[in-house]
């Protein structure tokens, strides 16, 4: 092949950021406010201010945002948090919402 024939190909490529997930925990009658508060703390890395403010806002509401995480941080967040609940005794749910 010449250098007359020879083409050259270019390729766009179009990055975008990872789709991002909030953490939602959903309010129930028997898990306390303290374990919430203490999950905030030691799994979401809340300050304890904080996670006092979101375990209320859980308790007012039925629900609330405990933090946004690309989706493989979420789900982990949940597992390791639904598994501490389960330990303790607690039936607390969560659930994943994607940010639009």
């Amino acid at each position: 092949m010449s250098q007359t024939e020879s083409t050259t190909e270019l390729t766009k490529t179009r990055l975008r950021e990872p789709s991002k997930y909030n953490v939602i925990f959903l309010n129930d009658d028997a898990t306390s406010i303290e374990f919430v508060v203490a999950v905030l703390v030691g799994i979401f890395h809340k300050s304890s201010e904080d996670a006092a403010e979101v375990a209320k806002h859980i308790h007012d509401t039925g629900k609330a945002i405990a933090g946004t995480y690309v989706y493989e941080v979420a789900e982990q967040k949940v597992t390791e948090t639904v598994a501490n609940a389960r330990n303790a005794g607690f039936p607390l749910s969560l659930t994943l919402e994607e940010v639009e």
